[in-house]
């Protein structure tokens, strides 16, 4: 095997299982630790993934986006932490709309319920399990069903967006930085997210601290947009200040 048969294999086992490990892909592919090593640094040069320590995970591209099982296994009390600070800026908002996404998810778990609240979400999970846990009522956008997050898309669901005005959007992106703002691989989902900032008049983004620095194929919104970033506590302070220069508070958990 090459390297670059090497680099394809590396790329589609990052993709396939969510991230890969230094010493399993050196035992795989019959290399050293330090080759792979090598491997991983050119492969993160060309975007294809990020590093971590001991291995990397896959970046997000055009025609690459991890599912919604990946994502429920990685991150998890990060993501709880960073959940539970979004449902604690909700103040007298009574409609709110929650992205797709396993950490919009979690926020619905962690919203109040002994107060009248009304949601609007294209996520088919989030939906339901509101509807069957929670006396919120639920406004589950229509449109086509993208398998790999169970979430509505299409003009269906942009035209229901287009005609309501919001109190208070918790939204989620592929990719935030200062330089793209806010980025998402799939043009159908990047709609979505355009109608439903345009449709709240508050904005709070929600994202591990991975999602920073990444800029995936479709911009849906400028970081401004937002009173609020919320993340976990690896994104740096210094970074933090940076994101916090364009306009937004950023809160770290």
């Amino acid at each position: 095997m090459n390297a670059d048969e090497r680099h394809h294999q590396i790329v589609a086992l990052a993709r396939r299982h969510g991230e890969v490990n230094v010493a399993k892909l050196a035992a795989e592919l019959n290399v050293s630790a330090e080759t792979i090593r090598r491997d991983l640094r050119l492969l993160e040069k060309h975007g294809l993934i990020r590093r971590t320590h001991g291995g990397a995970y896959p970046v997000e591209t055009a025609k690459f986006e991890t599912d919604l099982a990946i994502r429920t296994t990685r991150g998890v009390p990060e993501k709880r932490r960073i959940a539970a600070a979004a449902a604690g800026l909700i103040g007298d908002a009574e409609t709110i709309f929650i992205d797709e996404g396993f950490t919009p998810q979690l926020i619905a778990e962690a919203l109040p319920t002994d107060r009248p609240l009304t949601v609007v979400t294209a996520s088919l999970n989030t939906a339901a399990w509101l509807a069957q846990s929670t006396p919120a009522t639920v406004l589950l956008l229509g449109g086509r069903v993208r398998g790999r997050t169970l979430a509505t898309v299409d003009h269906w669901a942009a035209g229901m967006l287009s005609g309501f005005v919001i109190d208070l959007a918790f939204v989620g992106a592929n990719g935030i930085s200062r330089e793209a703002g806010l980025t998402t691989p799939d043009p159908a989902v990047a709609d979505i997210k355009t109608h439903a900032v345009r449709a709240s008049r508050r904005r709070v983004f929600v994202g591990v601290h991975t999602k920073f620095g990444v800029r995936t194929f479709c911009k849906f919104a400028e970081i401004a947009e937002f009173e609020t970033l919320i993340t976990d506590t690896a994104l740096p302070v210094s970074e933090a200040h940076r994101y916090a220069r364009l306009g937004p508070q950023v809160i770290r958990v």
